[in-house]
């Protein structure tokens, strides 16, 4: 599972083993101000739509980047049976890769919160 670490200005998000083999990546660093939205939600594999690159195992794990084809392009590493965090991002602002993330994190909502702390704090 993902860590993840809200400083700041700064979201940021390192990937397990496991996941940086489908994801391509080990860190995702997004700055704060790029975050739009950060909620956390109960289903996060429902999230995940579109065209992909990673792996799906239905109902139990997806893990890559979805929206390849169309729609907003998803960072996902998510898991049934745990809490999700979805940020949605100025894409621009966030570097131009993903318009959203989508985690399995069992401190979501908790990150939820620090990321809406950061963003009020920056406004």
């Amino acid at each position: 599972m993902a860590s993840v670490t809200v400083t700041g200005d700064l979201v940021d998000i390192r990937f397990t083993g496991w996941e940086r083999l489908w994801i391509g990546r080990e860190r995702l660093a997004i700055p704060v101000a790029a975050v739009r939205q950060a909620t956390a939600v109960d289903g996060p594999l429902r999230l995940a739509r579109g065209g992909r690159r990673g792996i799906v195992v239905s109902g139990f794990v997806k893990i890559g980047v979805w929206g390849l084809f169309g729609g907003p392009r998803q960072l996902v590493a998510a898991r049934r049976d745990e809490p999700g965090l979805h940020l949605v991002l100025d894409r621009a602002a966030a570097g131009g890769e993903f318009d959203e993330v989508v985690l399995s994190h069992p401190a979501a909502p908790g990150i939820a919160d620090a990321v809406g702390r950061a963003m009020a704090a920056r406004a």
